[in-house]
């Protein structure tokens, strides 16, 4: 029985990364490692200019009805002036809202060939490989009141809340010590439990999580440290959780590490459904639509590419598959290729459909 990708390119270098995982698809589906059925939609600036919004309900319901949906980036200076309520970003967050993803995995993994690339020494982040579990869809980013309030005489107040109910902290803690068994058993749970009570919450039934796994290793960190040991020694970390705020910061923090945005995939999920145990599911690199590059075939396709490999492995339990495109990945990256973002003296210079091509070869063997 086939499986269902919507596809949402976006807007920039979104078309040319989403390109060459299409390519990809239809080489697994022709050797008859996959039966994906694919169908692709707006969002974004592209969605807004056909529909005068950053998603279409139409594009909505097929991304509700799909396996897995998997998305480009959005934005550009194009749509700075449009209304804030159909900013293209506004259609990312309709379909994590839309979709209830509230678990967002970010690798950080510093391939050997790149060490070289971060700003920290080699022997800092060569064999880099961690996971910001970041809890997406509570906390100061939805918390009422959020509000900015004019108090006259030229003043003005604004409001943003921080929110958790338990709940909450308890199912992103079990997704964070659940693929901690699958990889380095290790959990830090980061949060600021010094100055906040939301924290407090967090701290509290983190270690009540903690006691369902003894064969996970646990610690508490607070989040300005977890920021500064990511840069003073990033190999201590195999999982972190955090809240939606942290988690941001933390996530971007850890991806610099590696040298390059472009490089970088991430996943975002929803909770199993309690008939089929699947699972919703949004997969998109980290990046953003990098307009000053667009259509110059200069994007690097990695962390889109990447980014489907997660599918395979988190959507579809096609774990196998997704080791072998990882290691075609890192494969290619050996062998010197590099596209603008990753060039390193002596390496060959690639661009977009170079690359996602070199990395097709590497899996046919």
């Amino acid at each position: 029985m086939s499986q269902t990708l919507f596809l949402l390119p976006g807007d920039g270098i979104g078309t040319e990364i989403m390109a060459e995982v299409e390519k990809l698809i239809a080489f697994l589906n022709a050797e008859g490692l996959t039966d994906f059925e694919t169908d692709a939609g707006l969002v974004g600036g592209s969605a807004y200019d056909a529909h005068g919004a950053a998603i279409s309900d139409a594009d909505m319901e097929k991304a509700l009805a799909a396996d897995a949906v998997i998305f480009g980036a959005v934005g550009g200076p194009k749509w700075d002036g449009v209304p804030y309520d159909v900013r293209p970003e506004a259609g990312l967050l309709r379909l994590r809202k839309d979709l209830a993803l509230f678990a967002n995995l970010r690798p950080a993994i510093c391939y050997p060939a790149l060490a070289d690339a971060s700003s920290l020494k080699r022997e800092i982040v060569e064999g880099l490989d961690l996971l910001v579990v970041r809890e997406l869809t509570g906390g100061v980013y939805f918390g009422e009141p959020k509000e900015i309030t004019d108090l006259g005489n030229g003043q003005k107040r604004a409001v943003d809340t921080q929110v958790y109910e338990s709940y909450e902290i308890d199912r992103i803690c079990r997704v964070a010590f659940d693929l901690a068994g699958t990889r380095g058993k290790k959990v830090h749970s980061a949060d600021k439990k010094n100055v906040m009570k939301s924290g407090v919450l967090w701290d509290e039934i983190a270690h009540q999580v903690a006691k369902d796994y003894p064969g996970i290793a646990f610690e508490h960190i607070l989040a300005d440290n977890a920021a500064m040991q990511l840069v003073r020694n990033p190999k201590q970390f195999d999982v972190i959780v955090t809240d939606n705020l942290f988690g941001d910061v933390l996530s971007d923090a850890a991806a610099m590490l590696t040298g390059s945005l472009g490089m970088l995939p991430s996943a975002s999920l929803g909770a199993p459904d309690p008939e089929t145990g699947k699972r919703k599911a949004l997969y998109e690199p980290v990046h953003g639509s990098a307009p000053d590059i667009a259509g110059q075939g200069k994007a690097n396709p990695i962390a889109m590419i990447a980014s489907f490999a997660m599918a395979l492995r988190y959507s579809f339990e096609m774990v196998e598959l997704a080791d072998r495109v990882e290691k075609a990945i890192a494969d290619v990256l050996e062998d010197g290729l590099r596209t603008p973002d990753i060039m390193q003296d002596g390496a060959k210079a690639v661009g977009t459909t170079e690359m996602g091509d070199a990395i097709i070869a590497k899996l046919k063997g």
